[in-house]
């Protein structure tokens, strides 16, 4: 392993592919990236193509190798993170995808969650698997496609395969095409059981989801097997799988019991890592795993904000408000506040604290003299009042707030909002020198697995802030509004319960 240099991370989005080259000290070397089409058969509906989900991935790695200007031979590891509950199903022999993937934002399964929960089942799966019962996650979505494709029979028959982006990934790029996942995807299925760290029986009778179909559970650090040798050249170990937000946790090394960190994506997932203790929140936050190494799980409590970069892409490709992402902080801050206008964008149902899944879109508090400036920024603004509200939560669960908020992700880039954030939250914010602490955990947990680093320490040695946002809101102009943005929330929960 002398001459083992780097590591790279697949870091598969919801809007794109990336791959992201890391030395052992965790310094990026370079990226590339690739987007790919959205689909919407219907409101409410959101889906992926699998082969461009594949396609972009592969370039994106090829592409990243290529930029590094390093021989595949150097490169110890390679780690898979992923988004979510994007659930897909594909033919055991063929590895042909029967569907398009259905993606963690889509709603359509949300009647059907409707009747579980008054079928009495919200209180076990919240019990079993930590989550709350949403179509956010993807059990769901698995029995809709059963159900659609009439696959039922030969899933049982082992002929069909379930798995999420990991899964996928793993049974297209890695040789013999292991079916696998890991424990912090198996965790957002709401059918695996965090106390046992298995599919749960019940909870596949519940949903008719035949067992056959589902993937091997692992460690999130664990060598699966390698990589295509057709791909790079070489054979490369593929050492962990690890979802978004818990691969950015580890990334940013909250390896302490209450370290938080909020993650700045197409939506923004704030998780705080809860320990080795499985216990349910009581304030509207789900329990999920942080990590699982050597068959140990670390637990973290999380709350979703299903709009948080998607908000100022809304801006720019419907609302043409903006012509890229990045204008939204000039725009935003050609006006000193709002004036008064609140943006809550729920466009595909609230998640944490809320879990409303029909409440809608609202703006609110408009006059003659509101203009674009105001808007954006109260788009800007939206996401940092939804942060709040998971910070907050996570406060009363624990007792005390933490002492500090960590963040990452494209928007954290956005001084802003970042700004904002702190003053909202009454705490300092802190931005590291990687920002791509996402696909860095990814990368650290395949070392770690590899043996590229003894412990969690070593992994956080290359761990720094480059910039912290301090409060400096007066306390009164705070709880204004926040008061504010209540009222807003109230309004767009009530536009749900009037439907």
């Amino acid at each position: 392993m002398m001459n083992k240099r780097y590591l790279v991370a697949l870091d598969q989005g919801t809007t794109s592919s990336r791959a992201v080259v890391f030395t052992l000290e965790g310094h990026m070397i370079c990226q590339a990236a690739q987007e790919f089409p959205q689909h919407y058969p219907h409101p409410g509906w959101v889906e992926h193509d699998p082969a461009d989900i594949l396609s972009t991935q592969i370039e994106s790695l090829r592409a990243a190798v290529r930029k590094a200007e390093i021989d595949p031979e150097e490169i110890a590891a390679i780690g898979i993170t992923n988004q979510r509950e994007t659930t897909f199903v594909w033919d055991r022999e063929t590895g042909a995808c029967l569907h398009n993937a259905i993606v963690w934002q889509c709603r359509r399964t949300a009647p059907l969650v409707d009747t579980l929960v008054a079928q009495g089942y919200g209180p076990v799966i919240r019990e079993k698997t930590g989550l709350v019962a949403d179509a956010y996650f993807s059990g769901t979505k698995l029995k809709w496609l059963l159900d659609e494709l009439n696959l039922r029979e030969r899933a049982r028959k082992g002929e069909v395969c379930f798995g999420t982006v990991d899964s996928f990934l793993a049974w297209h790029l890695v040789e013999g095409h292991p079916h696998v996942t890991d424990a912090t995807n198996a965790g957002r299925t709401m059918l695996f059981n965090l106390h046992t760290q298995d599919w749960d029986d019940e909870l596949l009778a519940m949903l008719d989801i035949p067992r056959e179909m589902l993937p091997k559970v692992v460690d999130t650090a664990q060598v699966i097997g390698f990589l295509r040798q057709d791909l790079l050249g070489v054979k490369i170990p593929v050492a962990s799988l690890v979802g978004d937000q818990h691969a950015a946790l580890f990334g940013q090394a909250c390896f302490a019991q209450g370290d938080v960190k909020n993650t700045y994506g197409t939506g923004c997932f704030m998780l705080m890592n809860a320990g080795e203790e499985f216990r349910l929140s009581k304030n509207g936050l789900i329990t999920t795993m942080a990590w699982r190494l050597n068959g140990k799980p670390t637990y973290a409590f999380e709350g979703s904000v299903f709009m948080g970069g998607a908000t100022i892409q809304w801006l720019r490709d419907e609302m043409h408000m903006i012509s890229t992402a990045a204008e939204s902080e000039a725009v935003a801050a050609g006006v000193a506040d709002t004036g008064g206008v609140y943006l809550v964008p729920a466009f595909t149902g609230l998640g944490a604290p809320y879990w409303n899944m029909y409440t809608r879109g609202t703006l609110v508090g408009m006059t003659r003299g509101t203009g674009r400036a105001h808007i954006v920024r109260a788009a800007l603004e939206s996401i940092a009042y939804q942060s709040r509200d998971l910070f907050a939560a996570m406060a009363r669960d624990c007792g005390t707030s933490s002492a500090a908020l960590r963040v990452d992700g494209g928007a954290s880039a956005n001084q802003l909002l970042m700004q904002f954030q702190a003053d909202l939250m009454n705490v300092p914010v802190l931005r590291p020198a990687v920002l791509e602490t996402t696909a860095l955990g990814a990368a650290l947990l395949a070392g770690l697995a590899v043996g590229m680093y003894s412990d969690l320490k070593e992994t956080a040695a290359g761990w720094h802030v480059a910039d912290t946002f301090e409060p400096h809101m007066e306390e009164a102009l705070r709880q204004e509004k926040i008061h504010g943005w209540r009222r807003a929330v109230d309004a767009a929960l009530h536009w749900a319960e009037e439907r």
